[in-house]
């Protein structure tokens, strides 16, 4: 019997050993500890033994059991921790292979452009001012001299929150504030997000981002302000750009004028971007009107100045060659690779 069991439990080793898979090993367990496996047929053999060398036996057979149930358990962990051939051919990590490059994040379009427009300004002697989205009837209207009659303030127009507070559709706002709480002279500019209800199409959107600045001191003329466009147009497209100003109507400035410059695209000749009229209309500009400085507390027989307002994603348009403004935030990554 003690033969038997030794060669029961050398033979239940090497196949628990040769198992390299949780099947083998759950096979080999069922052969040797299973129902109908050989230490139960051992346990049974036990009465046809002498009466004396029984529990002896019995003993061989409960001590080969539980080694044969260590054993199995010890290789099913070894199995767990040691992944297969081709599993660890397929993690294995070849030292002499070129790294991997990380990729870097390039700057969106928009703010890449409206960082450039910043750095102008800054170089000119501006500030940077920043204000709330969220802005109340004052600040919005009645403080910027808009007549009561103005269409903008429709609710066809503005996003309105409740009756005195709405979404800005201009950052002109910021300004207000501004010059609420100083004295001049002021010099800033207000890079930022606005919101207007446009029908979202080729050239508009309902969220967009503008560019203002706004100058007020003691001297200041229009001649101070055609200058400074110039500088900028300058610094945004070249020095061979040309600007032009036209008479025009905002309610905050008098006067007032259309910012625009010679066409980009085909030099002033007339294009379809230009609409062959060899002029890109930017935006608008003007003097700061007085009932907007005695609004503030300015005393307009004193101080004069000039506000001009632009949109960023036209100038992103022009300088990249975008046709639609919708793929600025559409989030495709085809587009935005190319920056």
């Amino acid at each position: 019997m003690e033969d038997k069991i030794r060669k029961l439990a050398e033979e239940a080793r090497e196949a628990v050993a040769a198992a390299t898979t949780d099947e083998q090993l759950d096979a080999a367990r069922a052969r040797f500890l299973g129902r109908k496996g050989k230490v139960r047929e051992l346990r049974q053999s036990i009465p046809d033994l002498p009466e004396e060398l029984r529990p002896e036996a019995g003993k061989l057979i409960n001590q080969t059991g539980k080694q044969l149930e260590v054993l199995l358990e010890q290789r099913r962990q070894a199995l767990v921790g040691a992944p297969d051939e081709e599993q660890a051919a397929e993690e294995r990590l070849d030292v002499t292979l070129p790294g991997r490059a990380p990729r870097i994040a390039g700057r969106h379009p928009l703010l890449a452009t409206m960082e450039d427009m910043i750095d102008i300004f800054l170089g000119l002697g501006y500030t940077v001012a920043e204000g709330p989205e969220v802005e109340d009837y004052y600040h919005a209207f009645d403080a910027l001299n808009y007549p009561e009659d103005h269409p903008a303030m429709d609710e066809q127009m503005t996003f309105y929150i409740e009756d005195d507070v709405l979404l800005r559709s201009q950052t002109s706002t910021v300004q207000i504030r501004v010059m609420a709480g100083q004295q001049p002279p002021v010099r800033v500019i207000v890079p930022g997000r606005c919101f207007r209800r446009d029908t979202v199409d080729a050239t508009h959107c309902h969220t967009f981002y503008q560019l203002e600045g706004l100058l007020v001191d003691e001297g200041i003329t229009f001649a101070d302000l055609k200058g400074t466009l110039q500088a900028f147009a300058e610094g945004m497209f070249g020095p061979e750009v040309k600007v032009r100003i036209r008479p025009d109507f905002f309610p905050f400035t008098e006067p007032s004028t259309e910012f625009a410059v010679s066409c980009v695209m085909c030099g002033g000749e007339g294009c379809r971007v230009c609409s062959q009229t060899g002029w890109l209309e930017l935006g608008g500009a003007g003097a700061v009107d007085p009932n907007v400085l005695e609004m503030v507390g300015y005393d307009s027989e004193t101080y004069t100045g000039f506000a001009f307002g632009v949109g960023v994603e036209r100038f992103a348009m022009l300088r990249h060659g975008i046709t639609d403004i919708r793929v600025f935030y559409g989030g495709d990554m085809r587009m935005l690779r190319q920056f």
